[in-house]
């Protein structure tokens, strides 16, 4: 079991929590019963996805990965598992994800298909080609909401995929610095896109994306039409949070040089859980209990 949770990459299921945003900001969450288990099946269909391409693309990377000083202990890498039973497991998942898409509805299953497709061409060479690499990791996090928001059959606000896209961007930015530690420290490349970064470049624009990501933010609590849709025009009070997640998260990256792994941020680091938390509380409550 244990092995099976880490060859799932169980704890990566965190970045589909992204699914329920639409239905989060919509203000049903909690007020239309069929939309939520419609999202909860199509979070486990994604989440099924997601795990099939973990274990492609560490099939693919299973030399490389040996090198890394924390991918090194990844089932296949640290020879636990054979690649045939992985690829059976990736083809069993496959095929739950096909069968819970059909129940949820067309729309969510095209989004489900387009993830997929540009994951996998990812994980076969675009991951090695520098920019192209966090777009597509960015896109997979904007893909997430559409599906989400088709699986729920609520509004989509361009607010949210514009959000969306810049905070996967700047994560995955974050964990391309970390790359460039670990070369710079070992020589070791861990991963081919690595020569189209270095520490400079990384920096400037992780930066530059921070402030547009606050920006952008305090812009979509201000719009006139979010103000209407949510009747409060309180919502910029939750920019607050933004502003302090973003500021620690750059602490965490520049300061502690711990940005290598977004996930297990998330999962352990207490002030980021702690902010996330009260963010998500003080939208609640703007939301739902006015």
């Amino acid at each position: 079991m244990v092995l099976l949770w880490k060859l799932l990459r169980v704890p990566h299921w965190v970045k589909n929590l992204f699914i329920f945003l639409p239905l989060f900001f919509s203000g049903k969450l909690f007020g239309n019963v069929p939309s939520f288990l419609m999202v909860c099946i199509a979070f486990f269909a994604f989440s099924s996805v997601a795990s099939a391409i973990y274990i492609l693309n560490d099939i693919k990377d299973v030399e490389e990965d040996r090198l890394h000083p924390q991918k090194r202990n990844r089932p296949f890498a640290a020879g636990l598992i054979s690649t045939q039973k992985g690829y059976a497991v990736a083809v069993i998942l496959l095929i739950i994800a096909i069968g819970l898409s059909y129940w949820v509805n067309e729309r969510f299953s095209l989004t489900l298909s387009i993830y997929f497709v540009i994951n996998l061409a990812y994980s076969l060479g675009l991951k090695k080609v520098a920019i192209v690499d966090i777009v597509i990791i960015a896109l997979g996090f904007l893909l997430r909401v559409l599906a989400g928001g088709f699986a729920a059959d609520v509004f989509i606000s361009h607010w949210i995929l514009i959000m969306t896209f810049l905070l996967a961007l700047f994560l995955a930015l974050a964990k391309r610095r970390d790359d460039i530690l670990i070369f710079m420290k070992s020589g070791k490349k861990m991963r081919a896109s690595i020569e189209g970064y270095n520490l400079d470049f990384v920096n400037v624009v992780l930066s530059i994306v921070a402030g547009i990501i606050f920006i952008t933010y305090l812009m979509y609590t201000l719009s006139d039409d979010v103000v209407t849709r949510m009747h409060s025009p309180y919502l910029f009070i939750t920019s607050f949070f933004v502003l302090i997640g973003l500021l620690r998260y750059l602490q965490l990256t520049f300061v502690m040089q711990k940005s290598g792994n977004p996930t297990e941020i998330l999962l352990k680091d207490k002030a980021i859980q702690i902010i996330v938390l009260s963010w998500i509380m003080v939208f609640y409550f703007i939301i739902y209990a006015h």
